[in-house]
């Protein structure tokens, strides 16, 4: 079993940063992939950014390409979130998650992630 611990939410201004730090810990286990996801409230998750732990290939959402940042550290399993100039519409609960095996490089969608972290919450202030 693979369990993800996420850590760094919070409460920031607008124009503000924060980064968000994932853990994956478990037995034996592949990645083909780790990558972030967002629910705002009353909407849907949607995907926010990923990165191929293989060939290092990093994909994002329109909405935050150019914000955010996407790294990872193979050795410790663990995926980072740097988001800089925040706006009040990224305010979500944020989930990491892990796609052991699947054939796409970078997936978007949340049914190729079998693994899922509890979320940390996000608040940008207008």
């Amino acid at each position: 079993q693979v369990q993800l611990v996420e850590s760094g939410g919070g409460l920031v201004q607008a124009g503000g940063s924060l980064r968000l730090s994932c853990a994956a810990t478990g037995r034996a286990f592949s990645v083909n992939a780790m990558s972030w996801f967002r629910q705002p409230p009353g909407k849907e998750r949607e995907f926010v950014a990923g990165l191929n732990w293989r060939f290092g290939n990093r994909n994002y959402g329109d909405s935050v390409r150019g914000r955010f940042t996407i790294s990872g550290d193979v050795a410790k399993n663990t995926v980072y979130l740097q988001m800089n100039s925040l706006k009040h519409e990224d305010t979500a609960i944020y989930y990491c998650a892990l796609d052991p095996s699947s054939k796409v490089i970078v997936p978007t969608t949340t049914t190729l992630y079998t693994y899922w972290g509890q979320g940390t919450q996000v608040t940008v202030s207008s």
